[in-house]
């Protein structure tokens, strides 16, 4: 019956899917592998009486479930450095980003969720565990890994109050999607409550708190963050604003703040990354009907090598960045002083991650529409590490009063960086907790 509802949904679906392949070049790569199950073909572990080698499939969906892995694989692989551990990913940005940041990984393109495709890619990829990211609760793939007898570890799990309302519409269906899942860690006390509700028994069900703060980049001198700083030649002397993971209209809105402000501040500079990579010429376009300086991130070259080799570097004298690369935004936001965290001003996406500017103790905002991250704002509005804006204008003023006011700017970043700090401790807990379920 999935079967047939996945099939109809994709007739359905198919001319919106041909025109997004044609015009953004969306889903065209890696669709034929995830319809057929196309993985790797690995070789089984050896299973002989006192080894414990184990494979873990890990599958993260798009960037930031892909980003989030590198605190999860360095945690496993220092509690158990003979696990094997393969990556997969649903969208394109997501898999060759894993690609890059995980080289001596398997990656690949995870299956959709019809029975030939999950089945076939379980077959390949022979897995001891299945670990999702944060959420993905595709029921093939579920009952797939129950039927083998794989345990299903959720990491960083997260199931919005949006999401949990439309789940409660068919519960008697997330009863039976939800049985597989031996162990799902938290990232917050809501979402613990919203398992519970679907079915998952609560002793397998453990509030961690979020393993992004665990995986956030506190150092502002790190090589990557360094490199990049040489390479659009930024100096101590400038104040870079930057507003991250933006989607329209924040690009305009933080543009006119700059147009507003720079002239009486002529050593600010403005970062613009956009949150999907479809838009990258949209935003160009926006800039080149303005009368600012800007360039492209890919116009400055590699941020790779070694640091201390200046010499391959331009010196480049524009005001306003592009970013229309994918998986730097965190080492972005070690240059920025103030920033703006997208996803939040329009009632659409729910925010985005702002831990990431907050480590580096970067003043930050962001608009009222952040239910995807509820805890986490209210933890950083009650420390006063963060400022909420409504609308272009409270942006100016946000960032003017930044630019002002020195001591307001430094002491809200001071409180964003030690909140990070104090909420670290997820990543120990979880380790934990996998090597307890997966051992018993």
């Amino acid at each position: 019956m999935l079967n047939i509802a996945y099939i109809a949904a994709l007739v359905v679906f198919s001319p919106w899917l041909v025109f997004s392949a044609i015009t953004k070049g969306k889903y065209r790569e890696g669709f034929a592998a995830k319809l057929f199950g196309c993985a790797p073909q690995l070789e089984g572990l050896d299973k002989t009486p006192g080894n414990d080698t184990r494979r873990v499939w890990i599958h993260a969906v798009s960037v930031g479930e892909v980003n989030l892995i590198a605190p999860i694989l360095k945690g496993l692989k220092q509690a158990f450095p003979q696990y094997e551990f393969v990556i997969s990913s649903t969208s394109k940005t997501g898999f060759q980003l894993a690609k890059r940041k995980f080289p001596e990984h398997v990656v690949f393109y995870a299956p959709l969720d019809f029975t030939w495709s999950v089945r076939r890619a379980f077959r390949r990829i022979q897995p001891d565990v299945l670990a999702l990211v944060e959420l993905e609760l595709w029921p093939n793939l579920l009952w797939e890994a129950e039927k083998l007898g794989v345990p299903v570890v959720v990491f960083n799990g997260r199931l919005s109050e949006h999401s949990f309302r439309n789940y409660r519409w068919v519960r008697w269906l997330m009863r039976r999607v939800v049985r597989p899942l031996s162990l799902v860690l938290t990232q917050d006390e809501q979402s613990a409550a919203h398992f519970r509700e679907l079915g998952v028994p609560s002793e397998r069900i453990h509030d961690v708190g979020s393993l992004k703060y665990d995986g956030a980049e506190t150092n502002r001198q790190n090589e990557k963050t360094q490199r990049l700083k040489r390479l659009w030649n930024l100096t101590d002397s400038d104040t870079v604003f930057l507003a991250g993971s933006t989607q329209a209209p924040e690009e305009s809105l933080a543009l006119r703040t700059f147009l507003e402000l720079s002239p009486t501040h002529p050593d600010l500079r403005l970062i613009l990354v956009p949150r999907h990579p479809e838009r990258f010429d949209e935003v160009a376009g926006i800039l080149s009907q303005s009368d600012v300086s800007w360039i492209r991130r890919s116009q400055l070259g590699s941020a790779d090598g070694d640091s201390t080799v200046d010499s391959d570097v331009v010196n480049h004298s524009e005001k306003v960045l592009l970013v229309d690369t994918v998986g730097e935004l965190a080492a972005w936001w070690g240059t920025a002083s103030i920033g703006f965290v997208g996803g939040s001003l329009q009632n659409k996406r729910g925010g985005q991650n702002m831990i990431e500017a907050a480590a580096f103790g970067t003043a930050v905002c962001f608009g009222p529409n952040t239910w995807n991250f509820r805890d986490i704002v209210r933890t950083m509005l009650v420390q006063q590490a963060a400022v909420v804006v409504r609308d272009g204008d409270e942006l100016t003023r946000f960032v003017e009063r930044c630019l002002n006011d020195a001591a307001f700017r430094e002491q809200l970043g001071r409180n964003t960086a030690q909140l990070v700090v104090r909420q670290q401790g997820a990543l120990q807990k979880s380790v934990e907790l996998f090597r307890a379920s997966i051992t018993d």
